[in-house]
């Protein structure tokens, strides 16, 4: 399993606008082929941060994501509503897998 999370600080005045293109993001990204997780969560002492948790399959699943209309959308539509560039983490997600799930 591939595994981004990805750090993203938003500008205040912006917050609503960055939470409703997340969702039609999400709502877009969980249809696709190798996504298993597309969470999307805020911070409880500080609205402004915002954890994107993307888990695909594989890397390459992960990489074909970033060619999609919707993300393509997305990053445009959030860019100028960032107070400091996102930061995406990859990691290779353990557990739970196939194994644990028999």
């Amino acid at each position: 399993m591939h595994v981004t999370l990805v750090q993203v600080s938003v500008k205040p005045a912006h917050i609503q606008d960055f939470i409703a293109a997340c969702q039609a993001n999400h709502t877009a990204s969980i249809q696709e082929p190798g996504n298993l997780r597309f969470d999307i969560l805020q911070s409880v002492d500080d609205p402004t941060q915002f954890m994107l948790y993307e888990a695909y399959l594989s890397a390459a699943d992960a990489t074909a994501h970033k060619q999609t209309a919707h993300y393509l959308a997305w990053r445009d539509a959030v860019a100028d509503w960032m107070a400091a560039p996102r930061r995406g983490i990859p990691y290779n997600g353990l557990f739970p897998n196939q194994e644990s799930r028999s």
